[in-house]
């Protein structure tokens, strides 16, 4: 019996049982797995249901957990489950900085920005979904959405001015609509797409 184990800060267990058990029920039916939450400890283990016919959903499901746990809500983390190409990448502000709680809070503000707005511009360019929480920056998308989201993060951490940031997130949003564009090219000259 396949078994993963995730542990999440005890503030969020809550969000992950939802209403009712709504949350919970909804990871466990969308993917065919059961969830054992410790509401003491936080930690959560994550069992493959015996008829559960792909056993690569333990793994969506122990990424769904772990978004909730790193601050997504569960309608964003969800989308874990409906995009089979999305994936979870998350940067640990500690690996970084150390435990320095006024060097995380610094870089934690030029993320997230005046308002919300830098994060909502990395979110909007990358066609991401970005979480600060604690002391990690998660982001939800697909490989290419993921990989220019945390080199514009990774700027931010570097010192890099927000402009600079923010002419980085337009070439690469032009970079990620062009390579799309031609993908869907190629796909249109196969036999069978006229």
């Amino acid at each position: 019996m396949a078994q993963l184990f995730v542990k999440i800060p005890k503030e969020r267990i809550g969000v992950l049982i939802g209403v009712n058990g709504s949350v919970k029920n909804h990871i466990e039916e969308k993917l065919g797995v059961k969830l054992d939450i410790d509401s003491e400890t936080g930690d959560v283990t994550i069992t493959l249901k015996e008829k559960a016919e792909d056993p690569t959903l333990i793994f969506r499901a122990k990424d769904t957990v772990t978004a909730i746990g790193r601050g997504f809500s569960p309608e964003r983390a969800f989308k874990l489950l409906e995009n089979e190409d999305y994936m979870l990448e998350i940067i640990d502000l500690r690996d970084i900085f150390g435990k320095s709680e006024a060097e995380l809070r610094r870089v934690k503000g030029r993320i997230i920005g005046r308002d919300g707005r830098t994060r909502e511009i990395i979110e909007e360019m990358s066609e991401t979904i970005v979480s600060i929480y604690g002391h990690t920056v998660a982001i939800i998308g697909d490989a290419d959405q993921v990989s220019v989201a945390r080199e514009a993060v990774n700027l931010l951490i570097g010192g890099s001015t927000h402009s600079t940031v923010y002419k980085f997130l337009q070439r690469k949003r032009q970079e990620l609509k062009r390579r799309r564009l031609e993908l869907w090219e190629d796909r249109s000259l196969l036999p069978g797409h006229e």
